[in-house]
């Protein structure tokens, strides 16, 4: 009876353990929580519906030669990335508005932005009988979410699409109603282009919208799935939501005078001017760019990071993804109409990877040079 029961008391005080450990919210068995019991590496991003398709192929691609690290990326705005890396939430935030001071002044530590690639926003629409590429101005684009130009066949529309029948059909403006670094990109031009549309609605991730004008729609997908089953709409999008739905987009008129198209070489050209005249931080617009063939509506789009990782482990699998994404990962951007970055640019990122840091050291060691 005396071996029964101390057998039974010790299964009782070893069944106590457990529960209490996983009450506790602590791994059974050990372990710093920084990998499961596989081994694997998790790493949580979100943000910018901006690059979500060149991330998503990223993700899976790296996630190939490197199947110990899971990367997850929520699609959720600019605002959204922002606010959660500020919160310490995520392991990486996404945005195309560079942050502001004072936002960055509520974060928890130094935060590094980091280019990733070169992206176009669009007008696309939905446009019976029309198939060719409108032209706009920055102008009619403004008026039109005003609420100032109402109709397809407008006079001022017409007058730069003379060759186009344009249907007299009112016209359903679409919008971002999230916190958007797609809008701030696209209200950033129209504010340097317009100055009704800076003093009526101004640059903004999420400004206010013209009462009764328009719809709103939350991130890209949202106003591009909103155009594409809403005739006699129009929308602003990133490029590739607009190819993948096989929608048009118009060519914009830009600094030069000219009439353009989101090209890739178009976009890097928005870039090219603007490189010598980049902070050391790196937070820059390039809306509305000189250049005879410059797209006016083109960004970079920036993943944020801690510069002081807390997690070594994580850290580590931070900074060695954000090296392959701007270097072997270049590969996959025009696929999905992105631009790479200059290479001006991708040693700029080189250095604030190497800049990154756990425990005061260095996640990532630059290469000796040769004979050192």
């Amino acid at each position: 009876m005396r071996t029964f029961a101390k057998i039974f008391l010790a299964t009782i005080l070893t069944l106590n353990l457990i529960l209490g450990l996983a009450c506790s919210g602590d791994p059974i068995g050990g372990g710093d929580g920084t990998t499961d019991s596989s081994g694997n590496i998790s790493l949580q991003g979100a943000g910018a519906s901006f690059p979500k398709p060149i991330y998503e192929k990223w993700v899976n691609e790296y996630q190939k030669i490197n199947p110990k690290i899971r990367i997850d990326y929520q699609s959720k705005g600019s605002g959204g990335g922002q606010k959660d890396i500020i919160a310490e939430i995520v392991n990486f935030g996404a945005s195309d508005d560079p942050m502001k001071d004072e936002d960055m002044e509520k974060a928890k530590g130094e935060i590094l932005h980091i280019p990733t690639v070169l992206g176009a926003v669009v007008m696309t629409y939905n446009l019976e009988g029309v198939d060719k590429p409108l032209n706009l101005t920055p102008e009619v684009i403004a008026a039109i979410y005003l609420g100032d130009i109402k109709k397809w066949n407008d006079p001022k529309i017409a007058a730069d699409n003379g060759d186009v029948k344009l249907p007299d059909a009112e016209i359903l403006p679409i919008y971002r109603n999230d916190s958007s670094g797609t809008t701030a990109v696209f209200t950033d031009y129209l504010a340097k282009t317009v100055p009704a549309f800076k003093e009526k609605i101004g640059a903004s991730k999420q400004p206010n919208w013209v009462k009764g004008v328009g719809a709103g729609a939350p991130r890209n997908d949202g106003v591009m799935g909103q155009v594409k089953q809403t005739p006699n709409t129009i929308g602003y999008v990133e490029i590739a939501f607009a190819k993948a739905n096989k929608l048009p987009t118009a060519l914009i008129k830009n600094k030069a005078g000219n009439f353009v198209d989101a090209t890739i070489d178009n976009v890097s050209a928005a870039a090219a001017g603007s490189i010598k005249d980049m902070p050391e931080d790196m937070r820059v617009k390039i809306t509305n760019a000189e250049g005879d063939n410059t797209y006016p509506i083109s960004s970079y789009t920036y993943i944020l990071v801690y510069k002081q990782q807390k997690d070594a482990v994580k850290g580590k699998a931070l900074v060695d993804f954000l090296w392959w994404a701007v270097h072997d990962g270049s590969q996959y951007a025009k696929a999905l109409h992105y631009a790479p970055l200059p290479k001006e640019v991708v040693e700029k990122v080189e250095a604030k990877i190497y800049s990154i840091t756990a425990d005061g050291k260095p996640l990532r060691e630059k290469a000796k040079a040769a004979g050192e």
